[in-house]
């Protein structure tokens, strides 16, 4: 059986993990290549896009893939959608691995957001000085207008592309999870930062942010994640991931 895991996050090296050297399963992981020094899986590994749908279904037909994983981050949208199409037209069984969403907690201050230019138009409201850890790519939402007065400190694993647009007052924390209690503490203290804003992302290596800022009385904008496709059968953890393919 060929797996093939569309990955990148913890959990598709986690499910590499549990897949790699189980008998009659070879694994192989796809990178998208959007981090210049990614975390590498076991097993095989492709980095790169496929080119579209059609660019993804002739590859699980041509590499017998058998069945496809999309082990994704929960906003890679796009990605996901191409899967759930390459799957249907390659005939090729398809799960997503999801970790559970965050779910706020007694003395959370809490903001939800479908998107992150509606994330961005809450901000004067809340205060001035923002933790923003929605990655680069989104950037240019907070960069509008509305958002002059904002100072931002953006935490993110690579910098910005150049000419990407940026907010105008902006320090680059380059950091990479998991991420302790202590330090998300020393990083909202010493930036003075009174606004924290964050993807809905779940799992716990970004999770202490969200405590930090409960203790202090910070207001958190949370970016609702988007919907798996329909049909798609989803698995909240690499071992249960791990067990459906198995099953098939």
């Amino acid at each position: 059986m060929h797996v093939l895991i569309l990955g990148g996050t913890t959990e598709g090296r986690r499910l590499a993990e549990l897949l790699d050297g189980a008998t009659g399963v070879r694994v192989t992981s796809s990178l998208a290549g959007r981090v210049a020094s990614p975390r590498m899986p076991v097993g095989d590994v492709r980095i790169g896009g496929f080119g579209g749908v059609q660019g993804l279904t002739e590859w699980l037909r041509t590499h017998l893939v058998d069945v496809l994983i999309d082990a994704t981050h929960p906003f890679a949208e796009t990605i996901s959608f191409h899967a759930a199409e390459a799957a249907a037209a390659a005939h090729v069984p398809l799960l997503a691995l999801r970790r559970p969403g965050w779910v706020p907690s007694e003395g959370d201050n809490w903001h939800m957001a479908d998107s992150l230019g509606e994330a961005a138009l809450l901000l004067p409201r809340l205060g001035r000085r923002i933790f923003l850890t929605t990655g680069r790519l989104g950037l240019s939402a907070f960069a509008g207008p509305g958002t002059e007065e904002l100072w931002f400190l953006v935490r993110t694993v690579d910098p910005p592309e150049d000419g990407q647009p940026t907010p105008a007052r902006m320090e680059l924390l380059l950091d990479r999870g998991p991420f302790c209690l202590e330090g998300e503490r020393e990083v909202l203290h010493r930036h003075r930062i009174d606004v924290v804003v964050t993807k809905d992302s779940g799992g716990t290596a970004t999770a202490p942010k969200l405590t930090a800022a409960r203790e202090a009385g910070l207001p958190v904008v949370v970016v609702r994640r988007p919907p798996v496709p329909d049909g798609v059968r989803v698995c909240a953890s690499p071992e249960a991931a791990a067990e459906a393919v198995r099953a098939l």
